[in-house]
């Protein structure tokens, strides 16, 4: 089938393709130049108007667009029209030049001469690598002290939210009904809330927050749904562009910014007395709860309570932390029962006998269980004593029946009260209790001389921007910042003996996907070591062409610090691992092609022709990648089928650091290696022919003035004391075959 397809259809296409240019050349020979112009953007519109008909069957017929496939044609149909139309116009605007005379000499462009002046000595190629491992140590160093922080994953807009209504004391549901209410009114008064779920009483909403559960003392929840973003309300502002053409400029109202809205509802819920709320973001992505979260594992329960205590009070000493909660039970009473055995014994009771009592009193006895045709579940068939008598002091009055006869509970059942322990939790056969607590936002630390945290302040307050004028240190307030400075305080042993302590939370997912992107990176790298390694078979050319991966990761440092991005474990670390793979290109590319010139001419002339050959390949496929991505970068999203664009949308902010790290670390690693590569490859030339020059020299030393080396250097000494000889001739101007008085050559001249 192939056969005879592929011959048909490139006939066919070198026909069309033979109309369209017989066309343009028409249009040349007919048309000036300004009109041929004119015609390549009306051609390229209608090739846009095919496209949009095509995607948005809607766009030109409006409602009365026919359905399925039908819909389709005529977007085909235009855009097949313009695609032709455009091919026309850009042939017939072709701008020729006039060919140029051909020289048979090589012409060395500018980029030629400068590889030429950094191989061509022995000393510019280690000047060359020096200055490129100054940058990338001062890179790294810099990055280190100036960061924004490490996220594990990137904060999009937020778009849903749980209330966490806390209060203590012995509640009732209906009371906690009421409280809900309070809450409700605010949530639904606020005109970014869209809609709201509400529950009161234990359970709650069963949503992901990634492990996390609801503080101890929640008495209800609340789960709220904000305005989607693409239904926000949106305000115009006019601008100029250069300040000459006007434009209108579009975004979402500010008001309704997801931050704000929640940050409104968290201060309109402040005012409610004799409640504590906290609002749980439910972030896309990875689901986590509270980011900064300690836990404390012990033998001792009241050794435990004791060191959760002491982490607590640090906790809210720690500026900048909010929401901070621990698991120690809440404070309240049980009542605990004691049966005297030894009594029940002379009675002829039994423990199972005052069990089966007690029961009457609180749930009641189980007899037996049930199923009916409107529950899925089994129904239990309970006794218990009348409600009035549901109360403890009913067991002062209660009788047993033994084979005495009956005999009072009281005889040999006492009661007391002790402190409420709600449960525990065990890892590791050990129990453990945490301690955990959110960051705020927008804040800064200054950092004093000695490296100690000196002042928490609001990022954009006049206190931080004397310290940056004063060229203090000072870095955004972080999770990771808060952790680092709550554990040089863990590392003065605070907690009494037989307790340890370890970050868990997000913390705990950070340095898993930490490790396992570092083995990701690891791996990758051994496999393409392999790979090269068998290809060149050479293990300098296989680390060479590694290092561009060092060089990549440097660029992505630096967009890290010139776009003001925090650095995402997950975004970010994907990033570098993807660069890794695109970034050798480049270098593979330049070492196969000087390894195919170095056969045939001398090594630095064939390093020199490599960079000049390769940079047209190795920059356009940089520029392309990279302007494919900027519009990822910038959060730029464009909407191809009902027209407009939107900025950093929820959906693009998941992938402004991803491509971030792509745009920077493609562009700065490509830069670098059309000077390193060559470099390195110049260093090997040259340190091979100073090695070889050195055996030379220690050969001459050792065998004395008759040996075979000292007449070899003799002899290469005279042979470039001879001058080689020159050949000049004068060009004669070309001469027309056809032309008078000339007679035409013949086959054999």
């Amino acid at each position: 089938m192939a056969l005879v397809y592929l011959p048909v259809l490139g006939g066919v296409t070198g026909r069309f393709s033979r109309f369209i240019t017989n066309i343009s050349e028409g249009l040349r020979q007919g048309l000036p130049w300004v009109v041929r112009a004119a015609f390549v953007p009306v051609a390229m519109f209608v090739a846009f108007v095919g496209a949009m008909q095509f995607l948005n069957p809607s766009y030109l017929l409006g409602a009365s667009a026919p359905t399925g496939f039908g819909g389709l044609v005529p977007g085909m149909l235009i855009f097949f029209l313009g695609a032709v139309l455009t091919s026309i116009a850009l042939g017939a605007a072709e701008i020729r030049r006039t060919e140029r005379r051909v020289r048979s000499q090589h012409q060395r462009t500018p980029f030629g001469y400068l590889i030429k002046f950094i191989a061509g000595n022995p000393v510019m190629p280690i000047v060359v690598i020096a200055g490129i491992a100054f940058l990338v140590a001062n890179v790294f160093i810099y990055f280190g002290q100036n960061n924004n922080g490490v996220e594990f994953f990137v904060e999009s807009e937020p778009e849903q939210a749980i209330v966490y209504v806390r209060a203590r004391g012995n509640l009732s549901v209906d009371e906690k009904d009421e409280i809900l209410r309070d809450v409700e009114d605010i949530l639904l008064n606020h005109p970014g809330v869209e809609s709201t779920i509400a529950f009161a009483g234990e359970g709650g909403l069963n949503q992901n927050t990634g492990g996390a559960s609801a503080p101890l003392d929640t008495v209800a929840q609340a789960q709220i749904e904000l305005i989607p973003w693409e239904n926000r309300p949106v305000v115009s502002e006019e601008m100029r562009l250069l300040g000459i053409l006007p434009f209108t400029e579009t975004q979402v109202d500010p008001a309704f910014d997801g931050d704000v809205v929640l940050a409104e509802l968290q201060e309109q819920l402040d005012q409610i007395p004799g409640i504590y709320t906290e609002i749980l973001n439910l972030a896309q992505g990875p689901a986590s709860g509270k980011p900064i979260h300690l836990r404390l594992k012990g033998d001792d329960l009241d050794v435990l309570n004791s060191a959760a205590g002491i982490a607590r009070a640090q906790f809210e000493e720690t500026p900048g932390l909010k929401d901070i909660e621990d698991s120690r039970p809440l404070p309240g009473i049980d009542w605990q029962i004691n049966v005297d055995v030894e009594k029940a014994g002379r009675y002829g009771a039994d423990v199972a006998t005052v069990g089966a009592m007690v029961q009457l009193v609180t749930r009641g006895i189980l007899l037996d269980t049930m199923r009916v045709d409107t529950s899925d579940e089994e129904i239990e068939i309970r006794v218990r004593l009348p409600e009035n008598d549901r109360v403890l002091s009913t067991l002062d009055t209660l009788k047993v029946r033994t084979q005495d006869g009956l005999i009072p509970l009281s005889n040999f059942v006492t009661r007391e009260p002790v402190a409420k322990l709600g449960r525990i939790n065990r890892e590791d056969q050990k129990r453990y209790l945490d301690v955990k607590s959110d960051f705020l936002p927008d804040l800064v630390v200054i950092s004093g001389d000695d490296g100690e945290t000196s002042a928490v302040v609001a990022a954009e307050s006049a206190q931080a921007k004397e310290a940056e004028a004063a060229g203090r240190t000072v870095t955004p307030l972080t999770a990771n910042e808060r952790i680092a400075q709550i554990t040089t305080w863990l590392d003065t042993r605070p907690f009494p003996a037989g307790i340890e302590w370890e970050w868990t939370g997000d913390q705990e997912e950070q340095e898993e996907s930490g490790a396992f992107l570092s083995q990701a990176f690891a791996g990758a790298l051994g496999l393409m070591f392999i790979i090269l390694l068998a290809q060149f078979n050479s293990f300098y050319n296989a680390v060479l062409v590694l290092l561009a991966v060092i060089l990549s990761t440097t660029g992505v440092l630096i967009g890290m610090l010139v776009m003001n991005q925090p650095f995402s474990i997950i975004m970010t670390g994907t990033g570098i691992v993807a660069l890794a793979g695109i970034v050798v290109n480049n270098n593979i590319v330049l070492i196969d092609t000087y390894q195919e010139y170095s056969r045939y001419m001398p090594r630095i002339e064939a390093i020199v022709r490599t960079a000049e050959a390769r940079i047209r390949p190795v920059l356009l496929t940089t520029i392309t990648t990279m302007a494919g991505l900027a519009p990822m970068m910038f959060g730029l999203s464009l909407d191809f089928i009902g027209g407009g664009y939107t900025m950093e949308s929820p959906t693009s902010l998941w992938w402004i650091q991803l491509a971030t790290a792509v745009v920077w670390g493609l562009g700065v690693a490509t830069v670098l290696t059309l000077l390193f590569t060559p470099s390195m490859l110049a260093l090997r030339v040259w340190a091979t022919q100073y090695m070889l020059a050195l055996g030379d020299f220690l050969k001459r030393m050792s065998f004395g003035r008759a040996s075979r080396a000292v007449r070899d250097f003799a002899l290469k000494r005279e042979a470039r004391r001879i001058e080689a000889p020159e050949i000049l001739w004068d060009e004669e101007p070309q001469t027309d075959p056809a032309a008078p008085g000339v007679a035409p050559l013949k086959a054999a001249e």
